[in-house]
């Protein structure tokens, strides 16, 4: 199947290289230079397991919005809906200035991808893969589409991937599930053939309003996890003779009603691109739909404090020696510093000693690897 990718970037790069590897042609549009780039020079900018091989031997190629429209047999939207700095995670969760995530992208991409269909007078099958709050393709993409007299030619699907960076491409390729918005019959059936020649996982199918909503719950639910094995944490570092991974341990046992272990591990806060900013954009939600309680905020305050307080840990704990962040990315096999706990435990390092303006985050505080580290906590050899 030829298939066509509107936003090649660390979303729709790997997943468009795992598609290749299953046997598809596919093609893509994406006016960033650095992404440019990276096709251009087969390198990529990023840490992705598997991706920087595939990539060396892709066809994988940019075209143009015109070759797209003709070529293309499915179109995946793959564009960034993103939220400022403030809602990512690497700071503490605004009081009240809460927001929805920026469509200005998706928004843009749709209409040119309308002026394109108008202008060949074809109709073609679209998946949106974008992360959006429920009711957004109503709100904003439908309208587009009518606008440009396509309703019913642009044959609209939501498809949200559950990938996480550092491993996309193993994700898209044996998912849990698909998760498929639907408004059109033949596009349903369209994309489960395309998904028939990737994996045998279920293809959960239901409203767009239903998959729109069901996706960023999906990301909110995990940071409800890590907070809960992060409450566990603390618990048993004010508790003699206990230990918070023996008991999370005991607790993956209950696989009927716990569901599983994943993220049941103290340490930091969850991160990434997706699930603090996603709590954030549901608390916005909440406050819009005047929901009776706003859980997603109280899941942001936990993890503020209980950062706050591994930071008031490390000051009571360090002594004389220097503190060393070993890295700033969100968690291990990434370099992607999105949403990032670790910059959230710099800027609670820094509160501690009185100084709560986000730039002067990491200004004092050593960011490095294990060499860095014992730099700094060897005393250096009297002359």
């Amino acid at each position: 199947m030829r298939i066509g990718f509107i936003g090649l970037g660390k979303l729709g790069l790997p997943c468009a290289l795992a598609a290749e590897q299953k046997g598809h042609e596919v093609f893509g549009v994406d006016p960033s230079p650095l992404t440019r780039q990276v096709i251009e020079t087969r390198k990529l900018a990023y840490i992705e397991a598997g991706a920087q091989e595939a990539l060396e031997q892709s066809k994988v190629r940019l075209v143009g919005m015109p070759t797209l429209v003709r070529d293309a047999e499915l179109i995946f939207v793959a564009v960034q809906t993103p939220h400022s700095p403030q809602h990512e995670g690497i700071t503490p969760v605004p009081v009240t200035d809460k927001a929805d995530f920026d469509y200005t992208y998706l928004c843009n991409a749709i209409q040119d991808l309308c002026r394109e269909l108008v202008a060949q007078d074809v109709e073609r099958d679209v998946v949106v893969i974008s992360t959006v709050l429920p009711g957004t393709v109503a709100k904003y993409i439908r309208p587009i589409i009518a606008s440009y007299g396509l309703t019913g030619r642009l044959r609209l699907a939501y498809n949200p991937f559950f990938i996480a960076m550092g491993t996309a491409m193993a994700d898209f390729l044996d998912p849990e599930f698909v998760l498929l918005g639907i408004d059109n019959h033949s596009t349903a059936c369209l994309v489960r053939d395309f998904y028939a020649t990737i994996h045998a996982r279920q293809v959960r199918s239901m409203t767009v309003e239903n998959a729109e909503l069901t996706k960023v719950l999906y990301n909110t639910f995990i940071g409800t996890k890590i907070v809960i094995a992060n409450t566990i944490m603390e618990f048993c570092h004010k508790t003699p003779n206990t230990n918070c991974d023996v008991i999370a341990d005991a607790l993956t046992c209950a696989t009927t009603r716990l569901i599983s272990g994943k993220y049941l591990r103290g340490g930091m806060g969850d991160g990434g691109g997706c699930h603090p900013r996603d709590n954030i954009a549901l608390s916005w939600l909440a406050d819009k739909l005047q929901l009776s309680h706003d859980l997603f905020y109280d899941i942001m305050i936990c993890r503020d404090d209980q950062t706050k307080w591994l930071a008031t840990l490390i000051r009571d704990l360090r002594g004389d020696l220097p503190v060393v962040l070993l890295g700033e990315a969100f968690k291990p096999g990434t370099n992607i510093v999105v949403g990032s706990p670790a910059k959230l435990l710099a800027y609670w390092m820094e509160w501690e000693k009185g100084d709560t303006t986000p730039g002067t985050v990491m200004k004092n505080l050593k960011v490095g690897g294990l060499r860095e580290l014992l730099e700094a906590m060897v005393e250096p050899p009297t002359p």
